[in-house]
């Protein structure tokens, strides 16, 4: 696509957006790069507020932004180091729930009203108190916001209950993880190498991606490993993420000889997924646009994932899905799937098919600069 150049209202100079991002999502924080580099493509100034380590990780000033450390805590010095960025923008645009939040603070009380795009790619969990105060803080976002965009129909629906003035689904392409944009190596010579490197040359290789945490669902996922132990030869599991239920799950792991390998935080996620036989997603709950959903339908790998929240409406019928937290139906569909090379032949054509209908970056771009020039063209006078 030809760049389009985007002016301020009064078309005298580029618009100037504030991306602003707390930097503990990656799936978030791969967008914010995605959309910098084709805003910066169409003309559009972009300056990226977010935690230097994410600057380290994402690169941002490699597409043409600039960006400047703002700490993820929401104290008043972060806050006025976001105000003092925000003060030239002619529009600002945050990701995720405590970002968009120090935006709101950041913004407050200014005469002259700088619009506020936020993007809510999920919803964050907490239980007791801290439930309390996260419902409090999307109420206090989703009134100040301009326009929320939701990745999905779910969060779209639930913005509007929780008070935003305007929900509009917008669903964010799939960008490349840093460092996979070119793959020096042919894959399929990587994939025997990987398979032999995890000990799963002469059985199934399943792979799940996600921290080590209670909503991912890995204690059903044992649970199931447990049944599929017994098939000649066993698969292996690679989980990879980190998080605080490692010594818990591995403890499990060792005194139930489950064939499970905690591989800890990987940077070749999309070389794991290409040396599979299947992708698991057994989360409990999983409101926004699963990443690896989407990683495993582009690399054609089977995916076998619960029915939470956006899986559904993100992969149609391009994955196997059973009940969250259901072992038994889990491992069930995991063997089924291993002796059934046309099931599994049928749910890749499907998913080529279903990726073809998700927004690529190009798209995701035009769909965001078409909300910005919204906000920011003058009203006519009538």
């Amino acid at each position: 696509m030809t760049p389009v150049s985007s002016h301020s209202p009064h078309g005298q100079s580029p618009l100037r957006t504030v991306q602003v991002l707390g930097g503990g999502n990656a799936g978030s924080s791969a967008h914010v790069r995605s959309l910098a580099a084709g805003l910066v493509a169409r003309g559009v100034k972009v300056t990226v507020c977010a935690p230097s380590d994410a600057e380290c990780t994402y690169d941002f000033t490699g597409t043409g932004a600039e960006h400047v450390h703002v700490p993820r805590s929401s104290d008043p010095v972060s806050v006025a180091a976001l105000r003092a960025v925000c003060a030239d923008a002619d529009l600002v645009h945050a990701h995720g729930l405590h970002a968009s939040f120090r935006a709101v603070l950041a913004l407050g009380g200014r005469r002259v009203r700088t619009p506020l795009v936020v993007t809510w790619h999920d919803r964050a969990y907490a239980e007791g108190a801290r439930a309390h105060l996260l419902r409090a803080l999307e109420r206090r976002v989703m009134k100040a916001a301009t326009v929320v965009l939701g990745t999905t129909s779910g969060l779209v629906d639930g913005a509007r209950r929780t008070g935003a003035r305007d929900a509009r689904l917008g669903p964010v392409a799939l960008p490349v993880r840093p460092g996979n944009e070119a793959g020096p190596e042919d894959p399929d010579r990587l994939r025997p190498k990987l398979r032999a490197e995890l000990g799963a040359v002469e059985r199934p290789l399943l792979v799940a991606v996600g921290s080590l945490e209670w909503h991912r669902g890995y204690d059903v996922l044992l649970d199931a490993a447990r049944v599929w132990r017994r098939l000649d030869p066993a698969p292996l599991v690679v989980v990879a993420g980190e998080g605080p239920l490692r010594a818990e799950l591995q403890g499990r792991i060792e005194s139930e000889g489950l064939p499970v390998l905690l591989a800890g935080r990987r940077d070749d996620v999309p070389d794991l997924l290409a040396a599979a036989d299947l992708a698991l997603l057994p989360a409990r709950r999983e409101t926004g646009r699963s990443v690896l959903a989407q990683e495993a339908l582009h690399a054609r790998v089977p995916l076998v994932a619960a029915e939470v929240g956006g899986i559904p409406e993100l992969v149609g019928d391009a994955a196997e899905l059973v009940q969250a937290g259901d072992a038994r139906g889990l491992a069930d569909a995991v063997v089924g799937l291993l002796g059934d090379p046309v099931r599994r032949d049928g749910l890749r054509a499907r998913g080529v098919r279903q990726a073809a209908t998700w927004p690529t970056e190009d798209e995701t771009v035009a769909q965001v600069l078409s909300v910005y020039d919204e906000l920011t063209q003058p009203t006519p006078l009538l």
